[in-house]
């Protein structure tokens, strides 16, 4: 058995117990986050995926003090109270996403599931993890992850993800041990 179909077996088994089972997928980007969160979601039709993009800090969230925490932008006070916390009552709900290109907030509506996935870097915050009920990290090797974004960014924004992004990743990483926290590692 593969990590992917142990990873769905595991999902299944710990179904049987709770409705709805909160799984949250953590990683670099460019390493297959999404990815995995919509083939889970098509292995599990009755799950729904939140995006932790949709809780980038909006402009003036991003002070001096708030980017100094490891895993500091990320509005994870917002995704556990819009979001999390209101999960488990297993009633409808709308919470705001926030598109970071138009500086918006779009209301998004939940409705309950048997599985949700929150997937996104950050989202194995220590504040959010009570929360979950299985931590999945997808690693990726340095060179896969410099390709992938390649032809996912743009070039003028590269600079951006190599400065900035991924060594804010590898310090949450790091002062959390995001990795070895994980119930699940895939590569």
């Amino acid at each position: 058995m593969d990590d992917y179909q142990a990873l769905c077996a595991r999902i299944a088994d710990l179904q049987k117990a709770k409705t709805p089972l909160v799984v949250a997928i953590d990683g670099p980007c460019g390493g297959g986050k999404t990815t995995l969160a919509f083939k889970l979601h098509k292995a599990f039709p009755d799950s729904v995926i939140i995006h932790a993009d949709d809780f980038f800090l909006r402009p003036h969230q991003r002070t001096e003090e708030r980017l100094k925490e490891p895993g500091g932008n990320m509005d994870r006070e917002r995704l556990q109270e819009e979001v999390l916390q209101k999960v488990p009552l297993g009633e409808p709900f709308t919470y705001s996403s926030y598109d970071c290109q138009q500086d918006v907030m779009v209301p998004v509506r939940y409705e309950p599931r048997s599985l949700v996935i929150v997937e996104g870097s950050y989202s194995h915050h220590p504040d959010l993890k009570p929360s979950y009920d299985l931590l999945v990290f997808v690693d990726v090797d340095a060179d896969t992850q410099l390709d992938r974004l390649k032809m996912r960014v743009p070039g003028k924004m590269l600079p951006n993800f190599i400065n900035q992004w991924i060594p804010l990743e590898h310090r949450y990483f790091d002062a959390f041990h995001i990795k070895a926290n994980s119930d699940f590692v895939l590569t």
